[in-house]
């Protein structure tokens, strides 16, 4: 039930942190003026909501950072794929590959050695 509730927040602390890193993308390559102050002002609240959120996850920082890294990394390629249409290669397949596992790792290593 623990890691349940690690992970909700985990899962609010990356959606945050994808959907106001695209926000802020498209306010600075996509926009001008008052539209990009527009897009820019939201996407760092959202960032900042996001570094909250991850801070109140109960759990160690330590191990906390690994599984919020290896569900940044898939919640990134959702927002990637929804945002900006853009399907992830091979490579970085793989490489998400090792990064959600090097995540577990870290995260659950000390629950069963």
């Amino acid at each position: 039930m623990r890691y349940l509730t690690v992970w909700a927040f985990l899962i609010a602390a990356t959606a945050l942190e994808a959907g106001g890193d695209a926000i802020v993308r498209r306010g600075l390559f996509q926009r001008v003026g008052l539209g990009r102050i527009g897009l820019l002002l939201p996407g760092a609240a959202l960032l900042f909501a996001y570094g909250v959120m991850l801070n109140l996850a109960p759990q160690p920082f330590e191990r906390v950072v690994g599984l919020y890294i290896a569900t940044l990394f898939v919640t990134w390629q959702i927002v990637s794929r929804v945002a900006f249409g853009t399907t992830p290669s091979p490579p970085i397949l793989i490489g998400g590959a090792l990064i959600v596992t090097g995540g577990l790792i870290v995260t659950f290593w000390q629950d069963f050695y």
